[in-house]
């Protein structure tokens, strides 16, 4: 957390944010629990090392996905930033005495991460799958290597993201500064196409196959799978001569990236900690700037412009909006997976004909996008660059939201019908896939005015006060109604579109709910009149000196 990004009333607020996180994990913990005591006692009592085995590698790979994100989001903090070399430099501190400070930090988050993940799974899951002939001793010992396992995958892939940044880090600065993000946005979606359409080879006829060899060189989740079965004991006969083979790539492939990782971060801290000083963060921009279109009047398109300059150019928010990209293409994929076994449908006739899993799909990227950017506008670029903004005559309240509306338009709902546009006219007849894009459309434009109904800033310039949008709670209780919501609105779009009168009418009924939004919209912000919030809270009329300390 960057303290400049924060409101000058912000105190215990980012330790809020973290004890969110902490109960997110914690929560996603308490369900996989549940499901261990539901659903393990059945997978226990088939005796097939199959089942067992699949669940097992699930877990590993959910584990190595949950570190690998941590990875990613502390991307920026691996290695100093100007500031801290300002800061510290002229202290009397060595740098091996800050390299040894940010290896304790990064190791405790990576396993405060890990226990509060795995604080009830990891106890539950081998609990219910040891089997069921083994005593107490044979338990502990499957409970003690399911943590070793989990423990040796998350410092596995853990290690893997910082050996990848501190090579990178070898780049010159400037270089470096341009392939950073690029390189967090692009592993961000390989691990997540890796977890999500991971090959399920569990029984130990799949495991062998001479033809799997190759995937299982490059899955580190059945290496691990591999290092449980030899550390746990709980092999059946059938399975021993496929698993010593993955245990030694789980061994030699977590030692590789240690050395590797640990030689990349020590070389990068003494050549990278002398770059940060001597050479620019930002490298010199190319002639000829970014053509955009206009956006209203004069004012309006300057800030609409300054806006979507700003999203395009500041790594940060690029890197934030792409998670949420991310998680949305997660989510679709896993949907689409499901409902495809579920409904027993092929991938030509889910792709081929107008069916509701392509809708669904649709609509969750559009809400990823706009959920993403909007998140986005609430963080500031440089606080201490927005006095340009206090000194301009720049109108808000009414005079304000069509510009900001417009960008948040241009910057979410655009590129997802776009896209939509691209794939549903490669696949489907070009009249049902412009009636879906015109159901997006209008959806597009009332979720953009019902998320404006109380933001009176110019994205970018206002503080942040984080622990307030309940992240743990929106994520474990919001996704999943969300999704049966929009594929039961899905069917109804898809027998509206066989009947041009119901169709039509649900245009009519979401255009009167987008006007409805738009109204309230403005009508809000001219009743708050012109003022422009800089600061997320309102300072105190009182200020407190602290003197009684």
């Amino acid at each position: 957390m960057d303290v400049e990004m924060l409101s000058a009333s912000a105190r215990g607020d980012a330790s809020e944010l973290l004890g969110q996180f902490g109960a997110l994990l914690i929560f996603g913990s308490v369900v996989s629990s549940l499901a261990a005591v539901t659903v393990g006692q059945s997978v226990r009592h088939i005796a097939m090392a199959g089942p067992i085995w699949a669940v097992e590698r699930f877990l590993i790979a959910l584990n190595m996905l949950v570190v690998a994100v941590f990875a990613l989001l502390s991307w920026d903090s691996s290695f100093p930033d100007r500031r801290d070399v300002l800061l510290l430099a002229p202290l009397p501190i060595r740098g091996r005495m800050l390299f040894a400070a940010k290896i304790a930090a990064a190791a405790s988050a990576l396993g405060l991460v890990m226990a509060a993940w795995n604080s009830l799974a990891a106890f539950a899951w081998p609990l219910v799958m040891a089997p069921a002939e083994s005593g107490a001793v044979a338990t502990i010992r499957f409970v003690a290597a399911f943590w070793v396992a989990l423990a040796a995958s998350g410092a596995f892939t853990y290690c893997v993201v910082l050996g990848v940044q501190g090579v990178a880090a070898q780049l010159p600065r400037r270089w470096y500064l341009r392939a950073s993000s690029v390189l967090q946005i692009a592993a961000f979606v390989l691990i997540l196409g890796v977890f999500c359409f991971e090959p399920s080879l569990s029984s130990p006829q799949a495991l062998a196959a001479p033809e799997n060899q190759r995937a299982l060189a490059w899955l580190p989740s059945y290496w691990f799978l591999g290092l449980l079965s030899e550390l746990s004991g709980a092999l059946p006969v059938a399975g021993h001569a496929v698993m010593p083979l993955l245990a030694y790539r789980a061994v030699a492939g977590l030692a590789i990236a240690m050395v590797a990782s640990g030689g990349a971060f020590l070389l990068s801290y003494f050549r990278t900690l002398r770059k940060i000083v001597e050479e620019p963060d930002v490298a010199p921009g190319s002639r000829g700037g970014m053509w955009l279109p206009p956006f209203g009047s004069a004012p309006q398109t300057a800030l609409a412009q300054f806006v979507i300059r700003t999203m395009l150019r500041s790594r940060q928010h690029r890197a934030m909006v792409a998670f949420y990209l991310g998680g949305g293409l997660a989510l679709v994929a896993v949907y689409l997976e499901g409902t495809r076994q579920a409904m027993h449908l092929t991938w030509a006739d889910t792709l081929g004909t107008v069916s509701v899993p392509m809708l669904v799909a649709c609509v969750l990227m559009l809400c990823a996008a706009w959920l993403g950017t909007r998140t986005v506008f609430s963080l500031p670029l440089d606080i201490r660059a927005n006095w340009l903004f206090h000194i301009t005559p720049t109108r808000g309240g009414a005079g304000l939201l069509p510009a900001v509306r417009r960008s948040l338009l241009a910057l979410s709902v655009f590129p997802v019908l776009t896209a939509s546009a691209a794939l549903l006219l490669w696949f489907w007849p070009w009249t049902p896939a412009a009636e879906h894009l015109l159901l997006l459309w209008i959806l597009g434009s009332v979720l953009v005015d019902i998320s404006l109904l109380n933001f009176r800033k110019i994205p970018f310039t206002c503080s942040y006060l984080p622990g307030k949008s309940k992240a743990h709670l929106v994520f474990w209780f919001g996704v999943i109604p969300v999704v049966i919501a929009i594929h039961q609105a899905a069917g109804l779009e898809r027998d509206a579109m066989r009947n041009p009168l119901t169709y039509w009418s649900l245009v009519a009924g979401l255009g009167a709910a987008a006007v409805v939004a738009r109204w309230a919209s403005d009508s809000r912000a001219r009743r708050d009149g012109p003022a422009i919030q800089f600061e997320e809270s309102a300072s105190d009329e009182v200020i407190g000196l602290g003197l009684n300390r």
